[in-house]
């Protein structure tokens, strides 16, 4: 009596463990924004994402007469909070403090001392790293960084770091890519290529009808040979801060260079993470620098 009262409990709860088994809960949904984590949720995120975190870095500037100030800054943090999503990394708040100097003349630009520029970014990656963040790819979104921040990655050299800084820069068109409309030569700041993302990332602040109220046209005021450079060389030709045709624009160009730019973030998220070498190869330099005479040749 007591063995078959004993098998029945044993089968009647063998489907209750089971389905217990079946809807155990899935591992809590962390977001990607690193302003909306509570401190116990960022220490998930941390190992979630393996120490690895992303700095969208944009920057305040005139967009042509038809995008806003922001433009950048919209489009490489969608790129960036979707790459995100796919490949978990927690992603820095709104970053906008890059170099501009060429703009401002035009009303809404914020130019910050070359100082500033490098100092906060120093701090800035500091902070990431002293919570965690030894993996920190900086994801550019803005044309005028791109001198700005390998230099800024080099610099890491010359202190020692715990923690690792990668740039990677825009990424937006590839093989497979619609045709443009306009010249590609001169598609270069708030023309097609930039206005189609923007119409991805931010439908609502794109105005085509007032692209063509400007022009942005190559005004070619500046003849120097080539491989002779001068900082006033944009201003030389786009003196509107505007370059190329926007009102050409398509959203069937901006989602190929979306999907094409978030992917590619992706990708650099799954390969920083995997990264072991350059962690180990900087912490060797670092201790090789302080003795160069011993350095083995």
């Amino acid at each position: 009596m007591y063995r078959s009262l004993l098998l029945s409990i044993n089968v009647l709860g063998a489907p209750i463990v089971s389905t217990v088994r079946a809807q155990a809960p899935a591992p809590p949904k962390l977001s990607v924004h690193w302003e909306e984590l509570s401190a116990a949720e960022f220490k998930d995120g941390i190992a979630r994402a393996q120490g690895t975190c992303l700095l969208p870095f944009g920057i305040l500037e005139k967009h042509g007469p038809h995008l806003a100030l922001g433009n950048d800054l919209l489009n490489v943090r969608y790129a960036a909070l979707n790459a995100a999503q796919q490949e978990y990394a927690i992603v820095f708040p709104e970053y906008y403090f890059g170099q501009i100097f060429e703009a401002k003349h035009q009303p809404g630009t914020v130019a910050y001392s070359r100082r500033l520029q490098l100092d906060l970014l120093q701090e800035t990656t500091d902070e990431m790293a002293r919570n965690g963040c030894k993996k920190i790819i900086i994801v550019n979104g803005h044309g005028g960084n791109n001198s700005l921040l390998p230099f800024f990655a080099q610099t890491q050299l010359d202190t020692p770091h715990d923690y690792v800084v990668y740039v990677l820069g825009i990424g937006r068109s590839g093989p497979g890519e619609p045709k443009h409309k306009s010249n590609p030569a001169t598609d270069m700041h708030a023309g097609e290529s930039e206005t189609s993302m923007s119409m991805i990332a931010r439908p609502d602040l794109v105005h085509l009808d007032r692209a063509p109220q400007e022009s942005g046209a190559d005004q070619a005021r500046l003849k120097l040979p080539e491989g002779l450079y001068t900082g006033i060389w944009w201003y030389a030709r786009f003196p509107n801060h505007y370059a190329g045709e926007g009102g050409v624009a398509s959203r069937e160009l901006g989602e190929f260079e979306a999907k094409n730019w978030i992917n590619g973030i992706a990708q650099a998220i799954r390969a920083v993470k995997a990264d072991q070498e350059s962690l180990r190869l900087q912490t060797e330099f670092y201790e090789r620098s302080k003795h160069p005479l011993e350095t083995p040749q």
